[in-house]
């Protein structure tokens, strides 16, 4: 699954659009890297995406298509 619709599906990111937008900046890496948009997301991959002064780190632990509200949640680990 492409890294800024993963993004939007697990709820990091409210719209996929502003997940495209923080891969083009460079605000969102996997791995150590800064990632593009269509990055394909694998299961163990580490995320870190930037907001401003804020840092989020998160490990995927489930790649889904489409996922319920409460169940999104369960696609990723805070780290």
């Amino acid at each position: 699954m492409r890294l800024d619709k993963y993004l939007k599906v697990s709820r990091l990111i409210k719209r996929r659009t502003i997940a495209n937008e923080a891969c083009d900046a460079g605000r969102v890496s996997v791995n150590g890297k800064v990632a593009r948009a269509s990055y394909d997301v694998k299961v163990g991959d580490e995320l870190e995406i930037v907001f401003g002064n804020k840092t989020v780190k998160a490990r995927v632990l489930k790649v889904a298509e489409t996922v319920k509200k409460d169940e999104a949640g369960e696609m990723f680990e805070l780290i």
